[in-house]
């Protein structure tokens, strides 16, 4: 977990082995409401003056992150720009902005905002008061992607913490209703550390998305899918030996050796989206990724040119971060989405091509965070 109360303190990690879960008594997925289908907030006028749209109704599609099933993949984005007179610093939520067909790959206007408020669940009756996107799949195989959360749930500090994982459902209208606290399993926790680092894959290769946690003592909490939509799995087994303090997927292909199970990848800490990094590659089978696959590298991503940010934000220097290396615009190429930011007040995003004519092509798409403020 990110974020972390003071009774916590730093995060360590680990994990161990078990046998299967069934979770035959919870809800059947076909029948319970999905996150209450209410119709998702899509806010009012951004800064820039540009009226939001309604989310599209789409029908189902096997894209990753795309939350409403229209067959365009979108763009979540954890940090946003806060108001001139937002002076406690508080989570601005996650935004959502909604991928769309043609050259423009993301609407702008077709957005949504996240907020614990509106979105997330209470746990001992406490809203969380922190709120961050961590993996997305179709957790529940309905063609319509799904998001991990993470939040900060209250505890005292003494024994096993509450999970701090929520799941948000896709729907026809993208994402809508409140979370669900994800169901791990007794025999799938392992010491006292917050579960951590949520990753989305068919480790076992059965067909179902799973999800991988971190544990205590470098283990894997390995949760079988498909998810029921109170957030339990379909089954769960003992942690996994060969985990590391973070978790990641592989680059380009989730299935390295091609057996057709998803492998896994554990590093020393968390990997940022665009940078080089090295870790241990753990393969996929019909137990899980628990079978060490040597080295692993993630290479860094040749950051593009970054938009003119403007004035705002003060005297800060601007920063740039890779958001995604992903196919927006469907070539089946990845782009490369950036954020440019100068300290919290002004931003720009772009959505890069992934094979630009020439140094100086300019961004599919710009712009700012500040669309999502009221």
């Amino acid at each position: 977990m990110r974020i972390r109360t003071a009774a916590v303190g730093a995060l360590c990690v680990a994990a161990a082995l078990l046998t299967a879960c069934s979770t035959a008594a919870e809800p059947d997925p076909r029948s319970a409401p999905k996150n209450g289908d209410t119709a998702p907030l899509t806010g009012r006028a951004g800064a820039a003056g540009k009226q939001s749209m309604p989310v599209p109704h789409g029908k189902g599609s096997r894209l990753p992150f795309d939350f409403n099933g229209d067959g365009h993949r979108d763009l979540v984005l954890n940090d946003l720009v806060k108001a001139p007179g937002d002076s406690l610093g508080d989570d601005a939520g996650i935004g959502i902005v909604y991928g769309t067909a043609g050259p423009r790959t993301l609407d702008p206007a077709v957005r949504q905002l996240l907020t614990p408020r509106t979105h997330a669940t209470e746990v001992e009756g406490v809203l969380p008061a922190a709120f961050d996107a961590e993996a997305s799949c179709d957790l529940d195989q309905d063609g319509f992607a799904d998001l991990v959360v993470t939040t900060d749930p209250p505890y005292d500090g003494i024994g096993r913490p509450p999970v701090p994982l929520q799941l948000l459902f896709g729907s026809p209208a993208g994402l809508t209703g409140k979370a669900v606290v994800l169901r791990i399993p007794d025999q799938a926790r392992y010491g006292n550390d917050w579960p951590d680092h949520p990753v989305c894959g068919d480790f076992d290769g059965d067909g179902s998305p799973d999800l991988a946690l971190t544990a205590s003592a470098g283990r894997v909490s390995f949760l079988r899918g498909p998810f029921t939509r109170a957030g339990a799995p379909r089954a769960a087994t003992a942690p996994l030996p060969g985990g590391g303090p973070a978790l990641a997927a592989p680059e380009a292909a989730a299935d390295t050796n091609g057996d057709g199970a998803d492998d896994l990848v554990a590093l020393p800490r968390t990997h940022t989206p665009g940078t080089a990094a090295k870790g241990r590659l753990l393969l996929g089978g019909p137990t899980g990724p628990g079978r060490p696959g040597g080295d692993y590298a993630f290479d860094a991503v040749k950051i593009p040119p970054a938009p003119a940010l403007g004035t705002g934000g003060g005297e800060k220097k601007p920063v740039t971060d890779v958001l995604a290396y992903a196919d927006f615009d469907g070539d089946k190429r990845p782009d490369i989405v950036t954020r440019t930011h100068r300290g919290e007040r002004a931003d720009i995003v772009a959505v890069h091509p992934a094979r630009p004519a020439s140094p100086r092509t300019p961004p599919l798409i710009t712009f700012s965070t500040s669309l999502f403020l009221p």
